[in-house]
């Protein structure tokens, strides 16, 4: 079994309160960190690797979010997917080249540019073209930014995520979904359902609850760990 092919198994199967909870390390140290505590698999945050490198959230040019990504994935043995935002405006074809390049097995792809909402029928085709040139080497989640940049109306983001699933993503991740939204949208959204945990939300287990098939975390790990960083540096001054 392929690496792909291990991470889309991962997906099947799932038991209420039991999502497949997916780490986001933001670097290969914290990578094997992930790894070594017992994660079947992880997932990049763009946001976080854009910490890591000095730059802001969407900042990163897009040969430094290979470059990190592919560190990470060289860093480990489990299977990494990675967040490669709107993918850089670069074609289907070749963003696919890129994360194979990369060594990565999947991929989080945003329907919004620079806060805005894409089209969602232009950007199912960008998913198409996406899923065609990948076949089933990635895993493909596309990402629904209703919540974070449109009104919140679930039944847009039920919408967006029948396009996307119908162009061939493997998984829709509507982030910032209100928890109390989520057994609409699970009932309305065919397939895998990736949710964001939050430190003042429901944990990964009560997410599964909801209807979470996985769990991701965003840059909150990497933020958790700038924190952590920021006592221990302050300790350190006479």
């Amino acid at each position: 079994m392929s690496k792909a092919e291990e991470f889309r198994a991962l997906h099947r199967g799932r038991a209420p309160g039991d999502p497949l909870v997916l780490p986001g390390p933001w670097d290969a140290a914290a990578a094997r960190v992930f790894a070594e505590a017992g994660f079947p698999a992880l997932a990049t945050p763009s946001a976080g690797v854009a910490a890591s490198l000095g730059y802001e959230d969407g900042a990163t040019p897009a040969d430094e979010m290979f470059a990190a990504v592919a560190r990470i994935a060289r860093a480990v043995d489990v299977p990494v997917s990675a967040d490669v935002e709107a993918g850089y405006g670069l074609a289907p074809e070749e963003l696919v080249e890129r994360l194979l390049e990369a060594g990565v097995v999947g991929c989080n792809l945003e329907d919004s540019d620079g806060g805005v909402l894409k089209d969602p029928h232009a950007h199912a085709e960008f998913l198409a073209g996406v899923r065609q040139a990948a076949a089933d080497r990635l895993f493909v989640n596309a990402r629904v930014d209703v919540f974070a940049h449109g009104d919140g109306d679930p039944e847009r983001a039920i919408e967006r995520a029948a396009l996307y699933r119908a162009a061939g993503a493997d998984c829709v991740y509507p982030i910032l979904a209100p928890a109390e939204l989520v057994p609409l949208l699970r009932s309305g959204i065919e397939g895998p359902l990736n949710l964001l945990a939050r430190p003042d939300g429901p944990a990964p287990a009560a997410l599964g609850e909801l209807g979470a098939t996985r769990v991701t975390f965003g840059p909150g790990l990497q933020r958790r760990a700038t924190a952590a960083l920021r006592e221990i540096a302050a300790g350190l001054l006479p």
